[in-house]
Order: C-alpha cells, then sequence, then structure tokens
C-alpha cells in the first residue's frame, strides 16, 4: 500500500508541469472568455466593463416569429395581387416584427399551411452565420471523410510508384490557405480570366458567366469545393495510419475463408477503422466550424461565417463581451459535435 501511495503521489508530481501548463494556457484563457462574454467590455476601451448576464447571448440568439397580415385592397376589400409576380401581397417585415423593448429584423419569411409568416432575429447576421458554417461543415467533412478514405484505401494497397502518389496527394494540403483561395477566386471569376466559366463556354455549356463567388447559391457550395480540395489529404493521411494499424493476419484469415473483398472491407477494415475516423472527424468537424480565411478571404463581409462574425464584432464593432459570446458558442457546437461522434461511432478511448 505504502508503495502505491508513493507511486501515485510520483505520478501526481510529474504531471504538475504539465497541468500547471494547460491551466495557463488553456483553462485561463476559456474561463476569462467565459467571463467576458456576460460583461459588455469593449476592446482597447478606457472604461470599467459592467456584469450584463446573458444580455450577449439574448442579443445573439433571440429570435421570434411573427404572422403577415395580407394587404387589403381598400377599393374591392380583397387581398392585393402583385401585377408583375401574380404572387399575393403581404405586409412589410419591418412594420410586424418588434422594435421594443429590442428591434427585431428579418432573417426569413416563409408560409404554413396558406399563412405568411416573418421569422426576425436580434441579429440576423449571426443566425445566418451559423446556418452558414453548419452547412459548410456538415457537407465538407461528410465529402472529406468519404473520399480520404478510398485515397487511403487506394495509397495503401500495393502498387508501383506507391510512395510518390502519398507525396503528391499532400500538395493541396501543404499550400497556404489564403494561397489557395486566391488561386481558386481565380478559377471561379465571372469574367472571360475565370477558369470554370471559360471551360464550361468552351464545350456550350453556359450562355453567359456563372458569378460563383457573388450569386448567394453558389457562394457555400464554392467554399466548400475549395476546402474539399485542400483538406482531403489531410483526412486520407489520418485514415491511412489508421489502415496500417491493422493486423495483416486478419485479412489472411479472411481470404483462407472465402471472404470476399467487400465482406472483408465491412467486417474488418472499416469497424477497426472506427477510432481512426472518429479523430478524424473531430479534428477536421473543430476546424471546419472554426472556418474563417476562405470567409475573410473571398466573401468578406457579404456573407459570414461563426468566427469571420466574431472578427468583425471585436475589431470593427469593439465589442469583446458579444463576440466572447459568439466564442463560447462556437465552443458549444464543437463539443456537441465531438459527443454525437463518440457516441455514433462507439468509441469510448
Amino acid at each position: 500500500m505504502d508503495l502505491q501511495k508513493r507511486e501515485r503521489r510520483l505520478a501526481y508530481k510529474l504531471m504538475a508541469p504539465a497541468m500547471i501548463v494547460l491551466l495557463v494556457v488553456a483553462l485561463y484563457p476559456l474561463g476569462h472568455v467565459f467571463y467576458t462574454s456576460f460583461t459588455d467590455r469593449v476592446f482597447a476601451g478606457a472604461r470599467d466593463a459592467e456584469f450584463i448576464g446573458l444580455e450577449n447571448y439574448h442579443r445573439l440568439l433571440a429570435m421570434t416569429i411573427e404572422e403577415l397580415p395580407p394587404v387589403i385592397d381598400e377599393e374591392t376589400g380583397e387581398q392585393q395581387i402583385d401585377e408583375e409576380t401574380g404572387r399575393p401581397v403581404y405586409e412589410r417585415p419591418i412594420r410586424v416584427l418588434p422594435r421594443q423593448p429590442h428591434a427585431y429584423r428579418e432573417l426569413t419569411t416563409f408560409s404554413l399551411f396558406g399563412t405568411r409568416y416573418v421569422l426576425g432575429a436580434r441579429t440576423p447576421n449571426f443566425i445566418r452565420a451559423i446556418g452558414n458554417t453548419l452547412y459548410f461543415t456538415i457537407v465538407s467533412v461528410f465529402l472529406e471523410t468519404v473520399l480520404g478514405l478510398l485515397i487511403a484505401l487506394v495509397v495503401n494497397s500495393e502498387f508501383k510508384g506507391r510512395g510518390l502518389m502519398r507525396a503528391t496527394m499532400l500538395v493541396p494540403w501543404a499550400v497556404i490557405t489564403v494561397v489557395s483561395a486566391r488561386m481558386w477566386e481565380w478559377m471561379f471569376a465571372s469574367t472571360r480570366a475565370g477558369f470554370f466559366n471559360m471551360l464550361l463556354d468552351r464545350f456550350g455549356l453556359i450562355d453567359r458567366a456563372i458569378p460563383f463567388l457573388t450569386f448567394r447559391p453558389f457562394q457555400i457550395p464554392a467554399m466548400i469545393a475549395i476546402d474539399v480540395w485542400k483538406t482531403t489529404p489531410f483526412m486520407a493521411l489520418l485514415i491511412l495510419a489508421g489502415l496500417q494499424m491493422i493486423p495483416q493476419e486478419l485479412y489472411e484469415a479472411a481470404r483462407v475463408d472465402g471472404a470476399s473483398k467487400l465482406r472483408r472491407f465491412f467486417t474488418i477494415t472499416l469497424p477497426l477503422l472506427k477510432p481512426a475516423i472518429a479523430v478524424a472527424l473531430v479534428f477536421r468537424t473543430l476546424d471546419a466550424l472554426r472556418v474563417f480565411d476562405l470567409f475573410q478571404v473571398l466573401l468578406a463581409r457579404s456573407r459570414y461565417s461563426m468566427a469571420s462574425f466574431n472578427y468583425y464584432e471585436l475589431v470593427a464593432n469593439r465589442n469583446m463581451g458579444l463576440s466572447s459570446a459568439t466564442g463560447v458558442i462556437i465552443f458549444i457546437i464543437i463539443f456537441i459535435f465531438a459527443i454525437i461522434y463518440m457516441q455514433m461511432l462507439g468509441v469510448e478511448d
């Protein structure tokens, strides 16, 4: 027992320096961000910050749904119809959304069971930023995982030039994000210089140039395409490491038993790859949810990610309290994704 106690005390002593570094480098700043999110602190401001509770979170997340009443024609007594579109005319959202005690702005409008509604938010740009980031994250991480798995399976097999292929596949990942963003900005350009528009025009697939980076429906898919090109090699590298940890004896035994390649993949490869895939998903999702550079370089303030919204609130508006609350929300979303991955993939360690 005395030996166990001495070993336990020694273990605590050996761990102490690492815990102190972790406390100083990670936990203290995180705790400070949590505290600042409950204040009205101004970045680089002289006045003292005041505690305002959950006001910053309410400002970021508060939403309301209001019914849009139809506009009635005074002469006919019926709902007005737009002459150009032929659609019924409803009251303007700005006249319906609450202005007191807090002003709400239009986020979107929708119809349900024949009734028109407006969804309003105190900070619609942040709500849109959450949607943009989640859309970007879910689609890009899914594509990168699938493509990364396929690439890892290819480069893990025996063929001539495998080493060269492994080195080549890392080239996109090695390119600095700002550089790759500028490169793809040129390829997505809506002029004759744009590679994709030139290619589509050459094959007669388009009548006029497609504005990939200025037309809203194409903006996020363009961001996803750039990110998939750049980050798929990272996923392939992590999955490849997991593949190489699987004992070859298992495949040999399955081959002797007459199992097909497809059956070996689903009964041996995929189950034993779960920890590697979980690590890859957590790392990649954490990075995707914090995406800043792509949105900042290519879209600037025309469309936000959560991180770019956070940047503008801190630097442009100097609202450190609101910026800290944004950071906390990003942290919580990342934490939720990590828990979901662990539960879905059954990873306990």
